[in-house]
């Protein structure tokens, strides 16, 4: 179902070339289950859409599988324990998706201070099986990282980019491991404020929350989804990569941005991927009537 957008903003003198998408299809929703009603870490596969759901004290979460194109919705099993929830994801806030000697796997961020700030669970059709976990550390001291996407993969090694607030950390893993620590490096910083929004400056973007990421190694940009109330603003960075320092601009002729009338309460988008050049999203949604959270694709977009 195609969802019309109201509070558009209205411009004067807009360039020409500027392209911007505030519309959405909804894909499937996400509903909760055994007290996980927190929509949080999203991926976006080849053929499959990825979502955690976790609960409020961040003990508990659910892992849901849509199918791109039909939409068609499976809760993950936990292979592991046999259940179809599990306990080692912590906030489950980002997610990216590594290939290794051809089997899938997941890594999510748990946003725990202390113990693991990193969960690596491999999955295969509908059944995923916890791997093993990583301590991430910033001089010397556990970090607690709220975003992650990978970089690039070598038969040695696994790169990834690390998000804490508006901070984009490099890190790296040997291919195999199970265990150990990442040691992070500060890369660069993701302009907000005087970020443009279909041409115009949006004054109360620094009270946004910060949420997940996703990097598009091969054009190298970054897609930053930020959120208030029940608008949800994603912020495109290009040229970056691991070499880049200082802060990178946001484009000034790209952006997203939902306001939903549907959702006024809460229009949260918690997560992006690309997936043949469109921009999937899953998200936390709630009217007066109650909550519907579900996964999207903007309408209209590909990437280039």
């Amino acid at each position: 179902m195609s969802t019309a957008i109201l509070g558009i903003l209205v411009l004067s003198g807009q360039p020409a070339q500027a392209a911007y998408y505030n519309t959405y299809t909804t894909l499937a929703t996400l509903p909760d289950t055994s007290g996980a009603t927190g929509v949080q870490g999203f991926a976006a596969g080849a053929t499959y859409l990825y979502s955690v759901k976790a609960r409020t004290a961040n003990d508990l979460s659910a892992i849901y599988r849509v199918h791109k194109t039909t939409g068609a919705r499976v809760q993950m099993t936990n292979g592991t324990n046999n259940t179809t929830t599990n306990t080692w994801l912590g906030h489950g806030n980002d997610m990216t998706i590594v290939d290794i000697d051809g089997q899938h796997h997941m890594f999510i961020v748990t946003m725990n201070d202390t113990g693991a700030q990193l969960v690596k669970l491999r999955y295969e059709g509908t059944t995923y099986y916890f791997v093993g976990s990583y301590q991430v550390r910033f001089d010397g001291a556990p970090l607690t990282v709220s975003g992650i996407n990978r970089v690039s993969v070598t038969s040695s090694t696994i790169t990834f980019m690390f998000k804490k607030g508006r901070t984009i950390y490099n890190g790296s893993l040997p291919l195999r491991a199970n265990s150990g620590t990442i040691d992070l490096t500060k890369a660069f910083t993701l302009q907000v404020e005087g970020a443009l929004v279909n041409g115009a400056v949006v004054p109360d973007l620094a009270d946004f929350t910060n949420q997940g990421f996703f990097y598009d190694e091969n054009r190298q940009v970054l897609y930053n989804p930020l959120t208030k109330e029940n608008r949800s603003i994603v912020l495109v960075y290009r040229n970056v990569s691991p070499a880049t320092t200082g802060t990178a601009p946001a484009a000034t002729d790209l952006s997203f941005r939902i306001t939903s009338s549907a959702y006024p309460v809460k229009f949260e988008i918690e997560g992006v991927g690309l997936s043949d050049g469109k921009l999937y999203f899953n998200t936390n949604r709630q009217s007066s009537s109650g909550t519907s959270d579900g996964v999207h694709v903007f309408d209209g977009y590909v990437a280039s």
